[in-house]
C-alpha cells in the first residue's frame, strides 16, 4: 500500500486516527482472508445493582420458564433495550 500505518501511543490516539482516516489507504482488502474468533467474550465489570425483592423474584421466574440464569436473562433483556433506545435516535 501507498501509505504505512503510524505508531500510536494508546487506542484513543489511534481511534482518533482511524475516524478520520479511510483504511483503504493503508490496507490491501483484496488481500484479506476471513477469520474466526472463537470463545471471544466482552469484558465484564462487576456493578452492584439494588433491585426490589419482588422484581428480582419475577424475573428469577421468566428465567426459569426459559430455562437461563436470570442475572442472563437480566443482561439480555438490558442488551434489547438498549439497541431499541439507540436505534430511537
Amino acid at each position: 500500500m501507498s501509505k504505512r500505518i503510524p505508531a500510536f501511543k494508546n487506542e484513543d490516539e489511534e481511534r482518533e486516527f482511524w475516524d478520520s482516516h479511510d483504511s483503504s489507504d493503508f490496507i490491501d482488502w483484496g488481500k484479506a482472508e476471513k477469520v474466526t474468533f472463537s470463545n471471544l467474550k466482552p469484558s465484564t465489570r462487576k456493578i452492584s445493582l439494588r433491585l426490589p425483592a419482588s422484581m428480582i423474584e419475577e424475573l428469577k421466574l421468566l428465567a426459569n420458564k426459559r430455562d437461563v440464569p436470570y442475572q442472563s436473562l437480566l443482561k439480555i433483556f438490558l442488551a434489547e433495550r438498549i439497541e431499541k433506545e439507540l436505534g430511537a435516535r
